[in-house]
């Protein structure tokens, strides 16, 4: 049995504030709702999501599942919620693959948060330090036969994100992926 870790953080808007919702306009007394623009506008996020998974493989559809609704609730369309569930599985499954020694347990937490703007997903984890930014971007003019095995998932992930950081601090490896949603 696997067990996913998730911490929904949705405050609610300040009483009698308008909200502007993506998908639905003005409103004068809405439910709180993801991706939500007030007006003025606030330096807090609109959304705020985490989750924990096992470095296992068998809990990347919690995976798929959590990117899903963060998309649907982002009202984002079918192919940028394909793109980024590709990308995320891509960095996450590395990490599950590499981070860890075999037969070690270990976690990858996600952290994602949005404004009107963008979508930051911040991976961190407590295996070896591996920073995929230092990674050579890879020949794909070769044939599969000629080119090297490794390195075209992060290098999927580099033409699919807008932007990619990574740090390690505090005993841990900080990847930071933006998406653009404006």
């Amino acid at each position: 049995m696997y067990l996913c870790k998730v911490k929904l953080e949705r405050p609610p808007p300040p009483p009698c504030q308008r909200v502007f919702s993506r998908r639905a306009g003005l409103h004068s007394n809405p439910a709180p709702t993801i991706m939500q623009q007030t007006r003025p506008t606030s330096d807090k996020p609109l959304l705020h999501r985490t989750l924990s998974l096992p470095n296992d493989i068998e809990a990347v559809p919690q995976l798929n599942e959590f990117i899903d609704g963060i998309a649907e609730e982002a009202g984002l369309g079918m192919s940028l919620s394909m793109s980024l569930n590709l990308a995320l599985e891509e960095a996450v499954v590395n990490v599950m693959n590499y981070a860890y020694p075999p037969g070690e347990s270990g976690e990858v937490n996600l952290e994602v948060t949005a404004d009107a703007e963008k979508l930051v997903f911040v991976l961190s984890d407590s295996g070896k330090p591996f920073d995929p930014t230092q990674t050579q971007t890879p020949d794909t003019t070769l044939s599969a036969e000629e080119r090297p095995i490794g390195g075209l998932g992060i290098h999927l992930v580099r033409q699919i994100m807008d932007s990619i950081g990574y740090e390690h601090t505090g005993g841990k490896n900080v990847l930071t992926l933006t998406k653009r949603i404006s």
